[in-house]
């Protein structure tokens, strides 16, 4: 079975605007797969020295106050758990205070558009 003026997939024949969608298309990927190469290549060092540091300093504050490495790291994960959850350490002021809500309602009223 030949193929006579379309494509074989039975999408038909490939005009202008299509060809060029699928150029643009192609180049946005092309464009957004050498950005993540570049950034991958700046950024992955750093992030591989900034662990190797952070098991440094887990190491010796875990020996120095002589602390379980298991304990620690479950105490950590709470931590971490309650900062996603907006609980924070520092007693500057809560999040949900008048500002912060009003800070809040004001930028999801700003985003939001009507149709």
């Amino acid at each position: 079975m030949a193929c006579r003026g379309s494509c074989c997939c039975g999408c038909g024949p490939v005009n202008e605007d299509n060809a060029r969608f699928i150029m643009l298309l192609l180049l946005i990927i092309l464009y957004l797969l050498c950005g993540a190469a570049v950034f991958s290549a700046l950024e992955h060092p750093m992030e591989k020295q900034a662990k190797e540091r952070w098991a440094q300093r887990f190491e010796i504050f875990s020996q120095k106050h002589n602390l379980n490495r298991s304990d620690l790291e479950k105490f950590l994960r709470h931590y971490e758990e309650a900062n996603i959850a907006g609980i924070r350490v520092d007693t500057l002021r809560p999040r949900w205070d008048f500002t912060g809500a009003f800070y809040f309602v004001g930028t999801v009223v700003s985003t939001i558009g009507k149709k």
